[in-house]
């Protein structure tokens, strides 16, 4: 958690940062653990910034599904 949010305070205005999550921004405070740096990381990536929200399936477990079912693990 303090090294993401240090890598976003020291990037924010300075460089671009390119994330991907599986958790929309409500339950970052499982990263977190506190809501006033989870809303101060949230405000620093959405700022100026462009978001992609992919409501797709995932591949990596549909491929787990696919090797378990061969008795692959």
């Amino acid at each position: 958690m303090e090294v993401l949010f240090a890598l976003l305070a020291d990037r924010y205005e300075q460089r671009s940062v390119m994330i991907s999550s599986n958790l929309p921004f409500s339950q970052w405070e499982l990263i977190f653990k506190d809501p006033t740096t989870t809303a101060a990381a949230i405000d620093r990536l959405i700022h100026h910034s462009s978001i992609l929200e992919l409501n797709l399936p995932s591949y990596r477990l549909e491929a787990a599904k696919i090797g378990n079912q061969g008795g692959q693990r």
